[in-house]
């Protein structure tokens, strides 16, 4: 029973490159594709059902025709992370369970017209469910918005999702720390800062948390362009890895 986590989007709402930006990085981005990044966002694969962990890919009908998924995993609602689902859901055929945290607010007027998405699968901090045999945890992290990440656990596989946050909540810290993730996928929009930034991660924030979690392999996500840079003349520690685009993650 493998699971495969397939990075589809390493970057923020700015993506990479960023309009009008001439830095090295962005230029890099627009020569090669490579370095290009889209929404923060992965598909699941374990066994043969597929789940979209977020949805903020505008043209994600595209990648993903009916019946090559099962559901939609969302961490929350700002616009960078659902905007794909606002043409899909006037689409035809059967119903779309989407799995997310209880905002009301959703965005914009998704939850008025829902179409053939199906919202009510909401979900409660720390209350474990299952997605086809793939046991879902949802974690509660620090943004300006509602927001949950999740973590994901097989009969020997145990990968945690984090973004959007800027550090993590206590309850969430202590939860994984006894719950140790073989692998961490970690929001890091920042290089290192002096000071802790709001709503997305810093290179320092993420270090310091790991040293409290200790998970052997971090991949960065969530990436800004300004980040990008810095990483052009920097390397990572050991354990701690740039996620792009295309990245697939493969556990036993």
């Amino acid at each position: 029973m493998s699971l495969t986590i397939t990075l589809t989007g390493t970057g923020g709402a700015q993506l990479v490159p960023v309009f009008g930006c001439d830095c090295a990085a962005c230029r890099r981005a627009r020569l090669q594709e490579a370095h290009r990044r889209r929404p923060c966002s992965a598909a699941v694969k374990f066994n043969d059902a597929v789940t979209l962990l977020d949805a903020g890919i505008p043209h994600l009908m595209d990648d993903w025709p009916a019946g090559s998924f099962q559901q939609f995993l969302l961490t929350h609602y700002h616009m960078d992370h659902v905007q794909g689902l606002f043409p899909l859901r006037w689409g035809v055929g059967a119903t779309i369970p989407v799995y997310g945290p209880p905002d009301d607010a959703g965005c914009d007027d998704l939850f008025k017209h829902p179409g053939i998405l199906d919202f009510s699968r909401t979900v409660e901090p720390f209350v474990m469910f299952e997605l086809q045999g793939l046991r879902v945890t949802p974690l509660p992290l620090n943004h300006s918005k509602l927001t949950f990440g999740y973590l994901l656990e097989s009969a020997h596989s145990r990968v945690a999702w984090l973004s959007d946050t800027a550090g993590l909540p206590e309850k969430t810290l202590k939860f994984l720390r006894n719950n140790q993730p073989q692998v961490m996928v970690m929001d890091c929009s920042h290089p290192p800062r002096a000071d802790a930034p709001r709503n997305h991660c810093d290179l320092n924030t993420v270090l310091a948390l790991n040293q409290v979690i200790r998970s052997p392999r971090v991949i960065l996500t969530h990436i800004s362009h300004q980040f990008d840079l810095w990483l052009m003349d920097h390397p990572l520690p050991p354990g701690f890895e740039a996620g792009y685009d295309g990245m697939e993650i493969v556990l036993d």
